[in-house]
């Protein structure tokens, strides 16, 4: 049996596009919202089953991936988060690079030596690493209209990622998948499969001009506090709008913090465009926190935490 298991988010479910559009097979799907990264916990495998695990920390899943591995399976490993120390094992192969410029989709546009790059485009632009896209967009020869096309799909596809629970969410993963999965190029998608295209970026707006009406909880020269009430459109909003208020204000760094009930956060950290570091660090200080250098977050910071988080986060980026 082939096992497919990968992030919600742009880069996730494009990594697996490109994958699949290489090497078609029926396999079994297994994703999530965004903020669901420890999937491997609903793996389970037969001897010699493979698995493909996309754009989640290893270092998240690694009591699994060992589980997985002890059990016969042959996994490959692509991903650009945090991955601690790699377990060592014969039918383990991996592709790690926590490097801050580089995203999941790319590093498997590299690994299939560019059979599919408009769709790692599409990624790039969704992970907000809009230096890597424009690099590779410009290697394409694609004009400026077509990399805005391309960067409002990647950032609508990761918008629709973003939810406390599947419900919240306009599209399951893997049924966003699915539908993506059918055109070799995004271009194709845009132009047959509109309807769908801009019911994303409808919604994607909707909730957009709500996030950006908050007020600052707190700002100053260096970082930039948002709180979100507790409401499905805060939830779908918390990343892209860290995205849209990071290139805003590039020097400074973003805190999106989501209500998500009367006792918790879910917290968005995006580190100064001029200074992607600092965040996977920042967020890895609390129980439920991760991510990589530019972006991480917090999935369930205890409201007795705040002012501890608020004082880390000036801190490491004051």
């Amino acid at each position: 049996m082939y096992i497919d298991v990968f992030n919600g988010d742009a880069d996730g479910i494009c990594a697996l596009v490109q994958l699949r559009l290489s090497q078609p097979i029926d396999s079994k799907l297994i994703t999530g919202v965004k903020r669901n990264i420890q999937l491997l916990k609903q793996v389970t495998v037969d001897k010699n089953d493979h698995v493909t695990v996309l754009d989640i920390s290893l270092a998240k899943n690694k009591n699994d991936l060992q589980r997985i591995l002890a059990q016969g399976a042959t996994v490959i490993y692509i991903d650009h988060h945090q991955a601690g120390e790699i377990p060592t094992y014969k039918r383990l192969t991996t592709l790690i690079d926590t490097q801050s410029h580089v995203c999941t989709s790319l590093l498997v546009n590299q690994y299939l030596n560019g059979q599919f790059p408009e769709w790692a485009v599409v990624a790039a632009y969704g992970d907000n690493l809009d230096n890597s896209a424009n690099k590779l967009a410009e290697s394409l020869n694609l004009d400026n209209s077509q990399r805005e096309q391309l960067r409002r799909l990647g950032i609508c596809i990761n918008y629709n990622g973003y939810g406390g629970q599947i419900e919240d969410l306009h599209f399951h993963p893997a049924e966003l998948f699915s539908k993506l999965v059918k055109y070799s190029s995004p271009f194709d998608f845009i132009q047959q499969r509109e309807d769908l295209f801009q019911k994303l970026q409808r919604a994607y707006q909707a909730d957009m001009e709500r996030g950006l009406a908050v007020k600052p909880y707190l700002q100053d020269d260096d970082i930039v506090v948002l709180i979100l009430p507790d409401a499905a459109w805060a939830r779908r909003v918390s990343g892209v709008l860290g995205n849209e208020l990071a290139n805003n204000s590039p020097d400074k760094a973003h805190a999106i913090l989501t209500k998500i009930c009367s006792d918790g956060f879910m917290v968005s950290v995006r580190a100064p465009l001029t200074n992607r570091t600092g965040a996977d660090e920042l967020c890895a200080q609390f129980e439920t926190g991760g991510g990589r250098k530019a972006a991480a977050g917090i999935n369930n910071l205890p409201a007795n935490q705040l002012n501890h988080f608020i004082s880390l986060f000036k801190q490491q980026y004051s």
